[in-house]
């Protein structure tokens, strides 16, 4: 035993480039090899930091927050070099952006933390620094981290000024009481008026025009005074270090050589690597193997500390055992569980398969790591005669979904079907069968496959969101004729200032999700924004329009729509008066076209062909 000791651990030697290679270096359920005992030991070269220095006094934690584009992730390079934390050269562009997708696409999708190190006024300060998503269709990750944080940095372009995001994030900030500390970006810009911009902020935030920041992140101008800002008006976290641990899961993400690796906020207690810990969700017991801060890349630390933000690594082998928003809480010291996060509501419905079945495990595989790391995606197990054993997956919008099957593509090499995208109905049934069968009178419908017949229900239900759309006033009636043909009601109309207008309609769901927006930026030449929030549901005289092939519906191209007039080519456009005897050639040649139809028999569609119309549809 002790000569196949002494072997095994040469072996491990010989295999791995770390000199403190042993056996026990890598956990059983983990890859083997040279690769692994980097990843895994990358950490301990570093020295820990000590993090006792930083009482909850001197602590800030802080989010930005904006429109797409207002300059959120340049305005964090900035801190990040202020602070030393990053070098200062001329390659920081999107620091915090780690996603190829956000790279490419120029955009947050993933909210990312940084822990910043910054002295004022003879003090020493840690600020912790969250830096979120744009879009509305990412406003998920924007609340999560705003339950880490006690204030925010509310970003607004100089040149643009207050757009639909800008609103609905300030809102988000003002519902959770955090403290907003508006910045003014862009003021390099040639055609930049914070003055006006300004205005609009004190009128529809009723913030004072003096607490506004004037900045140019891109240049550094006046970026030192915003750390300034964050000490004086953000307050530190209330919480106490001599209190039992109480650890928030606010994000994680899944090495494939460490497991899972959990993003906390400690609102109460320390944690130390050897700490026993238990899951409040899965009531599972964990030992910690490393804790430690981002500085944006991975700083193992001794502790942390009440008030602080950082990452754990606990042995997690698992994606489903660290639920976002879950309470982590010392062996033999529960505690109450935090309030956690309300579930992401899916906005958009999808069947997703592989191309190929036998990638099925392998695909299976991806999605549960790529939904640990975006818990706002919903996968329920689907089943197609044409594209085999799949998924129906929930999304938070379009975007939402196109970004997650460009990450499955980039980061798991998958290569899959989506289908037409669907929003989720409701039914009210009538039928005692249906309701006997379903356990319940109301079911919600997120594949038309599912649609009951007419028969069978006593009323249809749409999903409708409240939209918000700031324009300038020189678009507003295109806009409000778009409106109007997507069945939206009008709900209100504010004039920001003599330039701009918010406008708020209510819209079916269904009449937005596709190609609103589009039109909205192409009506409004690019100028005009829109956001919206759920709203409920109403009745609506839905219908479901099948795609026939040999008779026979396609379950895979259906789709769900609001009522339409039936339609038919009319072969007799073009007879303008005259002999009826044309007309009625006309009308009986198009008769016989429709009866050689039918005895032309039975058509094969290769499995080929339903993958090529998927891909077009889901490609606009």
């Amino acid at each position: 035993m002790a000569l196949a000791g002494r072997t095994a651990m040469r072996w491990a030697r010989l295999r791995s480039p770390c000199p403190a290679a042993t056996p026990l270096c890598l956990p059983p359920w983990l890859p083997t090899g040279p690769r692994a005992c980097q990843r895994l030991c990358s950490s301990r070269g570093k020295e820990k930091l000590d993090m006792s220095t930083y009482p909850v006094e001197s602590i800030r934690n802080f989010s930005i927050i904006a429109h797409v584009d207002h300059g959120k992730s340049t305005l964090a390079d900035r801190l990040l070099e202020i602070t030393g934390t990053i070098a200062k050269t001329h390659h920081n562009k999107q620091v915090l952006d780690k996603l190829q997708v956000e790279r490419e696409r120029g955009i947050t999708v993933k909210a990312q933390s940084a822990s910043l190190f910054y002295s004022h006024e003879g003090a020493n300060y840690l600020l912790n620094l969250i830096d979120t998503p744009g879009h509305v269709d990412f406003s998920y990750e924007v609340s999560r981290s705003l339950s880490a944080c006690q204030g925010v940095l509310l970003v607004v372009d100089a040149n643009e000024g207050i757009q639909a995001q800008t609103v609905a994030n300030f809102y988000l900030a003002f519902e959770a009481q955090l403290a907003i500390i508006p910045v003014i970006n862009k003021i390099d810009l040639k055609n930049a008026d914070p003055e006006r911009v300004e205005k609009q902020i004190e009128k529809l935030f009723d913030i004072p025009i003096d607490e506004c920041v004037r900045i140019s992140a891109k240049q550094g101008t006046n970026v030192e005074k915003v750390l300034q800002k964050v000490i004086e008006k953000i307050p530190p976290p209330q919480c106490n270090t001599a209190d039992p641990l109480k650890a928030l899961v606010f994000d994680s993400t899944f090495d494939h050589y460490r497991g899972v690796i959990a993003n906390i906020a400690l609102f109460g207690g320390e944690i130390q690597k050897g700490h026993k810990v238990v899951s409040a969700h899965t009531k599972k017991r964990y030992e910690v193997n490393e804790v430690g801060i981002l500085t944006p890349n991975e700083q193992p630390t001794h502790k942390l500390y009440a008030g602080q933000v950082g990452y754990l690594i606990a042995g997690m082998k698992e994606v489903t055992e660290a639920q976002i928003g879950d309470t982590l809480f010392l062996y033999k010291q529960p505690v109450e569980p935090l309030p956690g996060f309300k579930s992401a509501k899916p906005m958009v419905f999808a069947g997703m398969y592989p191309v190929d079945q036998t990638e099925y495990n392998n695909l299976k595989s991806a999605l549960e790591r790529l939904t640990l790391n975006d818990s706002s995606v919903t996968v329920h197990r689907d089943s197609s005669l044409a594209l085999g054993a799949g998924w129906r997956l929930g999304f938070l919008g379009l975007l939402h979904m196109e970004v997650f099957n460009q990450r499955l593509e980039q980061e798991y090499n998958m290569s899959v079907i989506v289908t037409a995208p669907t929003v989720p109905y409701k039914a009210v049934l009538s039928s005692a069968k249906l309701i006997k069968e379903y356990r319940k009178a109301e079911i919600t419908i997120i594949n038309p496959a599912q649609f009951p017949d007419k028969l069978s229900v006593s009323e249809y239900l749409e999903p409708t969101v409240l939209g918000t759309i700031v324009t300038p006033q020189e678009y507003i009636g295109k806009i409000i004729a778009l409106c109007q043909d997507r069945r939206a009601v009008q709900k209100d109309m504010l004039y920001i200032d003599e330039r701009r207008v918010i406008l708020k309609y209510l819209f079916p769901l269904n009449e937005i999700v596709v190609d609103f927006y589009d039109a909205l930026k192409s009506l409004s030449s690019g100028y005009a924004s829109f956001d919206y929030e759920d709203a409920g549901y109403q009745a609506a005289d839905l219908i479901k329009m099948d795609i026939l092939l040999n008779g026979n519906p396609v379950e895979e191209l259906a789709t769900i729509i609001h009522k339409l007039k039936a339609y038919r080519k009319n072969v007799v456009a073009k007879c303008y008066g005259g002999d009826i005897t044309r007309r009625m050639k006309l009308l009986k040649r198009q008769a016989e076209g429709k009866k050689l139809m039918r005895k032309i028999g039975n058509v094969e569609v290769p499995r080929d062909a339903f993958i090529r119309v998927l891909k077009r549809q889901t490609d606009k």
